[in-house]
This record gives structure tokens, C-alpha cells and sequence, in this order.
């Protein structure tokens, strides 16, 4: 054997059986690599996940994060129900970064970015925005509390307060306060 593991190529006198075995084995070298080569590749090629097409974003999950949005050009106006061109260029830029794996939290932050806080629906409750969160419950517990103090007044005063006097000369209403104060 030679150096390199294969045969060493026959004589020329040599019968031909022993020159045919020797090319033998040198292919054989050669196909054990080419046929490694191509294991490898198929090998390769099964370990890439194959990603089918996604499918895009339907309308409704674009529009359930354009509800949070509000349009650039019109006021007041909720993003997923602007006719506008520029809102319907902000939908299609929210499919996209749907299909491209985002989150609500991050497309928001996103035109967050490009637009200012003024774009949420929902004020961030930070600076003076917070008071947005505070004000109505705290109004609205004060305005209950002051409701309560009132008709407690209102039931004492007419508890205490005595029925008053009648000072009607006429029959009829003299009759009408007697049978009320009977079933009083």
C-alpha cells in the first residue's frame, strides 16, 4: 500500500484484473468523499427549519392596535376608523410590523417615537397625565360623600322639624290633615 492508503497504480505488464482493481480503489476514494459531500449538504438542508409563507395579519387584529391609535391629521379621531390616507398608511405599517413579529406594546412604542404621546388613545400616566387617572374617581367619591352629608340632613330635619300647623279655615283640607295624621 502506498502512503495515502490506496492501492499503488499497477505495472504496465501487470494482468488486467489487478490495473481494473486499482482503479477501482482509487475511485472508491473519490466516491467516499463525493458521497460524504452530498450526505452533508442533504444533512444541512433538513437542519434549516423550512419557514412556510405566513400568513398576514387579518384586518381585525390590525385594527384591535389601531383602536389604541389616534389619527395625525384629524382630531379625535380613532385610527381604525379614519378614511384618511395617512391612516391607512399607519394600518398598513402596523400589518407589517405584525407580520414581522411585533408586539402591541412595541408597534405603539413605535409610533410613540415618530409622533409624540399624543397618538395613544390612552394618555401614559406619567407627568401631569396621571391626574387624567386620579381626578374622576376622587371627584366622584367627593361628590358621594357630599350627597350622603346632605340627605342625612334632610332625614333629621324631618324627623325633628313638627308637622306644621294648619291654618286653613276650610273643611275639606281641616278633614284631608286629620286622616293623614292617623296613618302617620
Amino acid at each position: 500500500m502506498g502512503r495515502s492508503g490506496i492501492l499503488p497504480p499497477p505495472e504496465r505488464g501487470a494482468p488486467r484484473r489487478a490495473r481494473d482493481a486499482a482503479r477501482r480503489a482509487g475511485r472508491g476514494g473519490e466516491l467516499l468523499v463525493a458521497a460524504t459531500a452530498v450526505f452533508l449538504l442533504a444533512l444541512a438542508a433538513l437542519v434549516v427549519p423550512a419557514r412556510a409563507q405566513e400568513p398576514t395579519p387579518s384586518d381585525d387584529e390590525v385594527n384591535a392596535i389601531a383602536k389604541g391609535l389616534y389619527c395625525p391629521v384629524c382630531e379625535n379621531v380613532p385610527l381604525d376608523v379614519c378614511p384618511t390616507q395617512a391612516c391607512a398608511q399607519w394600518r398598513a405599517t402596523i400589518r407589517e410590523k405584525l407580520a414581522a413579529g411585533w408586539s402591541k406594546a412595541q408597534i405603539q412604542q413605535y409610533f410613540v417615537e415618530q409622533y409624540g404621546a399624543r397618538v395613544l388613545a390612552t394618555p401614559p400616566p406619567a407627568g401631569l397625565n396621571w391626574l387624567v387617572y386620579v381626578l374622576p374617581p376622587a371627584a366622584f367619591l367627593i361628590a358621594a360623600y357630599f350627597l350622603w352629608r346632605t340627605m342625612r340632613r334632610w332625614e333629621r330635619a324631618g324627623r325633628s322639624a313638627p308637622p306644621p300647623a294648619s291654618t286653613s279655615d276650610d273643611p275639606y283640607v281641616a278633614r284631608l290633615e286629620e286622616e293623614l295624621r292617623r296613618r302617620a
